[in-house]
């Protein structure tokens, strides 16, 4: 992993997505979810899940996280932890997955149970925004 974070980042990103986990809006599911990443210039950003009484919706918490990275500036994300209501380690849902690989590419480190992974790893030929410009 060549752009790893050091463990006291690790864990201030941990910090970071249990925040935003415990402001989730999960009344349906009790599934509360937090993310938090880093970006390319060093900015953190979060987001938290936010259900809907038609579940189709619901907005999963890594469409909050590029919410406020767009928000706040754009830029590229590069390190990813997202934990479940326990403030334990989860791994994004396949459509999360292709989100993050638009705005962090298959470089993006995650923190997932298994460890640390790319995001190429993790959605290995993924489509993207390449495929669009050929």
């Amino acid at each position: 992993m060549t752009t790893a974070l050091s463990e006291a980042d690790w864990e201030a990103l941990r910090v970071t997505a249990r925040e935003a986990m415990a402001r989730a809006y999960a009344p349906y599911s009790g599934f509360p979810v937090g993310a938090a990443a880093r970006v390319e210039d060093g900015r953190t950003v979060s987001g938290c899940n936010v259900e809907n009484a038609s579940y189709g919706l619901s907005l999963c918490a890594e469409c909050g996280l590029v919410s406020e990275l767009q928000a706040t500036g754009g830029g590229r994300l590069t390190h990813f932890v997202c934990v479940d209501g326990h403030g334990e380690s989860l791994v994004p849902c396949g459509r999360c997955r292709q989100l993050l690989y638009e705005f962090g590419g298959p470089e993006l480190v995650l923190e997932t149970p298994a460890g640390f992974l790319t995001l190429a790893e993790m959605l290995p030929q993924a489509f993207g925004p390449d495929h669009l410009a050929k």
